[in-house]
């Protein structure tokens, strides 16, 4: 690993704790949180390149089959990648990956979107620095929102030309280490790992998402980040979608559905597209990251049914943890022979 000495990288709020152990990550969150309020696309771009090089240490350490050239979500799809990660980590991860590539390729970004995902890679850091660092819970601080300007605008207020100057140093400085780390890297003659060793490492993954889970203060917002994922989806394939429970004119949310097998007789789907008319076209039923996107298909019917019954039009169904998205178009599905009519 490079040395921290060789670099005056970015002062951080929340990301100190990396630094003795991974300099780039500490110094491209403090980009992060000094861009977030004046340059939310600059902002996030860093965060992609954390969540960049959170992925390509976490191959390196634990030796996975090497590809060739790879791109990020290769890198992400990997299957002992994602057998020795936590899924809600690769949603997380993913989410960066999906707004940086907004910010990237698209100019595409606000200072509400950096300070949410300032966030997710603080929680990228401390799962980093439990797993793999050796770190404990005590020893990871408390989130902190970042001020406009970052650690330079809440230690001290100096001549703005100064500060410029500084942040352009200090940007040449993260390039070079980034570029030195990627030489290490590409050096290295580094063994691919042997079964044996492979199965350690998934057991290592198996055993810190047991510990996400059961250490509150690192326990991440699972149903938050799928949430998330999802708006994302339906915000890139054009639909208007509200932040938060927030529904709009095309995308219901939390939407209460009659003849439901509960109690009360009602239910409430997470997701219902609707035509101008106020008509349902789709229902979409959410489950957990960590759950296999068929669970919910039983759910997303019986939403369906109700909102046909309701509204005398079926919608398509859509079924997902927020990861793996599935469609099925039921009407044209022959329930007694379990066939398609077409």
């Amino acid at each position: 690993m490079v040395g921290t000495n060789d670099y005056a990288l970015m002062k951080s709020i929340n990301f100190e704790f990396l630094k003795s152990r991974w300099p780039e990550l500490a110094g491209l969150g403090g980009f992060a949180e000094a861009y977030a309020h004046n340059d939310a696309i600059g902002a996030i771009s860093k965060l992609r390149a954390f969540c960049e090089q959170t992925v390509l240490f976490i191959h390196h350490a634990l030796k996975l089959p090497r590809l060739y050239r790879p791109n990020l979500i290769e890198l992400l799809d990997h299957s002992a990648f994602q057998s020795a990660v936590p899924t809600v980590v690769v949603s997380k991860m993913h989410a960066l990956r999906i707004e940086g590539n907004h910010a990237i390729h698209g100019n595409r970004g606000d200072t509400t979107t950096a300070l949410r995902l300032v966030k997710d890679a603080f929680d990228l850091g401390r799962w980093l620095f439990m797993t793999f660092g050796g770190g404990k819970v005590a020893d990871c601080p408390a989130f902190k929102e970042p001020p406009e300007g970052g650690v330079e605008a809440a230690e001290r207020r100096k001549e703005k030309r100064a500060i410029l100057d500084r942040i352009a140093a200090q940007e040449a400085q993260m390039q070079k280490l980034l570029g030195d780390l990627e030489a290490e890297r590409t050096r290295a003659e580094q063994a691919v790992a042997s079964a044996a060793e492979l199965q350690l490492a998934l057991t290592a993954g198996q055993r810190s998402a047991a510990a996400i889970e059961a250490v509150d203060p690192l326990t991440f917002n699972e149903e938050e980040t799928r949430r998330y994922l999802i708006d994302l989806m339906l915000a890139d394939a054009g639909w208007k979608v509200g932040a938060g429970l927030t529904s709009t004119h095309e995308v219901k949310k939390e939407v209460e559905v009659s003849g439901q097998p509960t109690d009360s007789g009602n239910g409430y789907a997470d997701y219902v597209l609707v035509d101008d008319n106020d008509k349902p076209l789709g229902v979409i039923e959410a489950k957990k990251t960590s759950k296999n996107a068929e669970i919910g298909r039983k759910q997303a019917e019986l939403y369906a049914d109700g909102l046909e019954t309701e509204h005398g039009q079926r919608p398509l169904i859509f079924y997902t943890n927020g990861y793996d998205l599935w469609i099925w178009n039921d009407a044209a599905w022959d329930r007694a022979t379990n066939q398609s009519q077409f």
